[in-house]
């Protein structure tokens, strides 16, 4: 059974930092395309960032270039997302996300992958607050 787990969410103070985790369980992260959602409080989930598996293109999404970071720990099988210089607009649900059918090269299809959020495996997500 393929399973994403999330876990480091809290309370933040604004302009301090996170680092959230995805354990995987079930299949082997680095053959996946990965990505990270959020979904603040009354709003519709959004991509943050997706990483493919074919090339390790990246997509960000604009509102967090610069600020984020994804890294990986093959031999925990969990990767992570970095996020700097909080705010408080970045409070919501952050969900982690896998997808194992391979992608072509390029930033383009897993661009396209990730604002459609087609993934077919998703955590049960992790709670971010930015708050003084």
């Amino acid at each position: 059974q393929l399973q994403l787990v999330e876990s480091g969410g809290g309370l933040v103070q604004p302009g301090g930092s996170l680092r959230l985790s995805c354990a995987a369980s079930g299949f082997t992260l680095d053959r996946f395309t990965l990505g990270w959602f959020r979904q603040a409080p009354g709003k519709e989930r959004e991509a943050v960032l997706c990483i493919s598996s074919t090339d390790g293109a990246t997509y960000y999404a604009d509102s967090l270039v610069g600020r984020v970071t994804i890294s990986r720990d093959n031999a925990k099988n969990t990767m992570y997302l970095q996020i700097n210089r909080l705010k408080p607009e970045d409070t919501g649900v952050y969900y982690c996300a896998g997808e194992k059918a391979p992608l072509p090269r390029g930033l383009l299809p897993v661009q396209r992958l990730c604002l459609r959020q087609d993934f077919e495996t998703w955590g049960q997500g992790t709670q971010v607050t930015v708050s003084s």
